[in-house]
């Protein structure tokens, strides 16, 4: 029997106050795919997450998740199909410990107000795999990163199998960045977690995400492979700035290098083969 879609939009309009920001005829994501979603501001990113999680509902059409209408469910069915993680994670005054515990809420029958013995080691095992200890450290003395850190241990203690990440990296320094990310790729590839990261970086998108999936003006433009999105030609269209567009050292993924805006002379854009944008095995 073949598993629907992690996640399907179809038909989808949506938007605040009447007005439509995003229009989507279809999209798929598969279960265990690391799917990144970019776009210029103001581009329907932050509306489509917000689509997915059941923050909103559509005007039209249907947002599933895992073959169900996203829209009907309620907010502890939601929060068992999908697990999100927020650009900021509020300094709260309780134990680490604590909140990564508010994970399990979703799965507790009512007026069950304690933690079981596997809830406790549960939320232990995914503090350790995040690298926060110890898990008495108040919430409020965590850094901007640990706390994202955090927030990645709750949602993994949700135990849904989708994982969305709205701008996770945003305000971070480049070692908590590759940090967050290392670990959602890790969880991709080890525990098969579907991935859907929001990103503007889309440098950290190429190297990290299997398939791109760019918004523009409330239009979903173009799905696929880093080197078939990141094209100079369809980038600088855009995002209406002048770039070349190499292959990462690293990864041979396409990386970007955006031109001074008061620069007369850029490099032309990249002529390197498809080829060579493959990813190394």
């Amino acid at each position: 029997m073949n598993r629907p879609p992690a996640i399907e939009l179809q038909d989808l309009r949506c938007g605040y106050r009447g007005r439509v920001v995003l229009d989507v005829p279809r999209l798929e994501i598969s279960p265990g795919e690391f799917t990144a979603v970019i776009g210029p501001n103001g581009s329907g990113k932050t509306t489509l997450a917000r689509v997915i999680s059941g923050v909103i509902p559509p005007y039209s059409g249907v947002a599933r998740v895992n073959g169900r209408d996203i829209s009907r469910l309620s907010p502890r069915a939601r929060a068992r199909a999908l697990a999100v993680v927020n650009q900021s994670v509020e300094a709260l005054d309780m134990p680490l410990e604590d909140y990564v515990l508010m994970g399990r809420h979703p799965h507790r029958p009512p007026y069950r107000f304690f933690e079981t013995a596997a809830e406790i080691s549960l939320a232990r095992e995914n503090i350790r795999l995040t690298g926060l200890l110890p898990g008495n450290t108040p919430l409020d003395r965590l850094s901007g990163g640990e706390r994202q850190m955090a927030a990645i241990a709750r949602a993994l203690t949700q135990q849904t199998g989708i994982l969305l990440l709205d701008e996770p990296t945003a305000h971070l320094d480049i070692a908590h960045q590759v940090k967050i990310l290392d670990l959602a790729r890790r969880l991709n590839r080890e525990r098969g977690v579907t991935i859907v990261l929001i990103i503007h970086d889309l440098n950290l998108a190429s190297e990290y995400a299997d398939r791109l999936v760019l918004l523009d003006r409330g239009a979903l433009l173009v799905s696929g492979a880093p080197f078939e999105v990141l094209t100079p030609s369809l980038v600088e269209s855009v995002y209406h700035t002048p770039v070349t567009v190499l292959p990462s050292p690293f990864s041979g993924r396409p990386f970007i290098f955006p031109a001074p805006g008061d620069s007369a002379l850029h490099p032309p854009a990249s002529t390197v083969p498809v080829s060579r944008w493959q990813r190394k095995p």
